[in-house]
């Protein structure tokens, strides 16, 4: 039996299919998962993300000890809410792990880290934080929902604490807004517009129910995958980790280099794989012949190997099967991938494939 969020019995309670997930117990699905993901892409759906780890890190070193830990600068953040999406890196240049940073004003942030990599990531932060005047603490006490879909923040509103709902509402895309122990911040990892909503764990259950009686559909993991891919989203572990940098993970928009000055971890190592000529292209993949895309697949141009599928699945929205991949420099827009021992036509393509309800490809 794996770990239980605050929402496990509200899961039994709706039917879900429970599976192990990052030493979780959590829903697959509630029935079926594409008539989930379709209510993401089309209304409003809602996930029980409270297996993810907050961490609040405060302190007179806070911001110095981030630059040097992320990739991406925290000294971005100016303004009060304000989010960024960053990678931990290694002195190697591997990703530790993917993560959201939150500004709560001087001195004070939040981070939102993974499930699986958690305990890994809070003690690689308090090895980084000796000596410095900094304080990190995982936030073990809230729990998390997010509630995606155009039309997601109209159905929250309501059944927000009644001084959050207007500042919540107002908050631009990547902001946040906070009240008493509620935090609400306006990202996502669907594509869709919507609240992410930490609270604290005994009042998850109530917003979850009265979510439900809002006509917000549940929806688990099986939705959030196929999501994700759609909306051209890493997964940690399938797209990158510690082997596999930014860099070769279409994550290079996710490194600020500049100023110069500013030494954070794996720095030189991505530096030096900048031009490296072993470097790798990560693309989108369209199968435009018959099967499904699976990681590890491999990717065929002239009858050679090029390249490998890292995340693949079937789109409900295209009614497609789509992937991303790592593959060579070069590697031509026609391709193919090994499905089974049989090379299968395929077509790279920039993803995102879905955004906003919006096909972003030709197909």
């Amino acid at each position: 039996m794996g770990l239980r969020t605050p929402l496990f019995s509200e899961h039994e309670r709706l039917g879900a299919r429970i599976v192990p997930f990052g030493g979780w117990d959590m829903p697959l699905h509630y029935g079926s998962q594409i008539e989930e993901h379709h209510a993401v892409r089309r209304a409003a759906g809602m996930f029980d993300v409270s297996h993810m780890r907050p961490v609040d890190i405060e302190g007179p070193d806070a911001l110095p000890f981030l630059r040097h830990l992320l990739a991406n600068d925290a000294a971005k953040l100016t303004a009060p809410g304000k989010a960024l999406y960053a990678c931990m890196l290694d002195p190697q240049g591997g990703v530790i792990d993917d993560l959201i940073l939150y500004f709560r004003g001087p001195e004070r942030y939040r981070a939102v880290v993974n499930a699986g990599t958690a305990e890994k990531d809070i003690a690689w932060m308090l090895s980084q934080a000796e000596g410095r005047q900094v304080e990190i603490r995982s936030r073990d006490d809230l729990a998390m929902i997010a509630v995606q879909g155009p039309d997601a923040r109209n159905r929250v509103e309501s059944l927000l604490p009644e001084d959050l709902r207007a500042p919540a509402m107002q908050a631009g895309p990547f902001f946040a807004a906070e009240s008493a122990n509620w935090f609400v911040g306006r990202t996502g990892y669907t594509g869709e517009d919507g609240f992410e909503i930490m609270l604290p764990s005994a009042d998850a259950a109530a917003l979850w129910r009265a979510l439900v009686a809002a006509d917000v559909r549940p929806c688990g993991l099986g939705a959030r995958d196929t999501l994700r891919l759609e909306a051209g989203m890493n997964l940690y572990g399938q797209d990158m980790d510690e082997t596999v940098g930014p860099l070769d993970a279409g994550l290079g928009w996710t490194i600020a280099w500049q100023p110069e000055e500013r030494d954070f971890i794996g720095r030189k190592a991505l530096a030096a794989r900048r031009d490296h000529p072993e470097r790798r292209d990560f693309v989108g993949l369209l199968l435009t012949g018959r099967g499904v895309l699976r990681p590890h697949q491999s990717v065929l141009a002239d009858g050679r190997v090029v390249g490998e599928v890292t995340s693949g699945g079937f789109s409900p929205t295209l009614e497609r099967s789509i992937a991303f991949a790592r593959v060579e420099p070069g590697t031509p827009a026609d391709c193919a991938v090994d499905i089974r021992g049989k090379p299968v036509s395929a077509r790279i393509v920039k993803p995102p494939f879905v955004r906003n309800g919006q096909v972003l490809i030709d197909l």
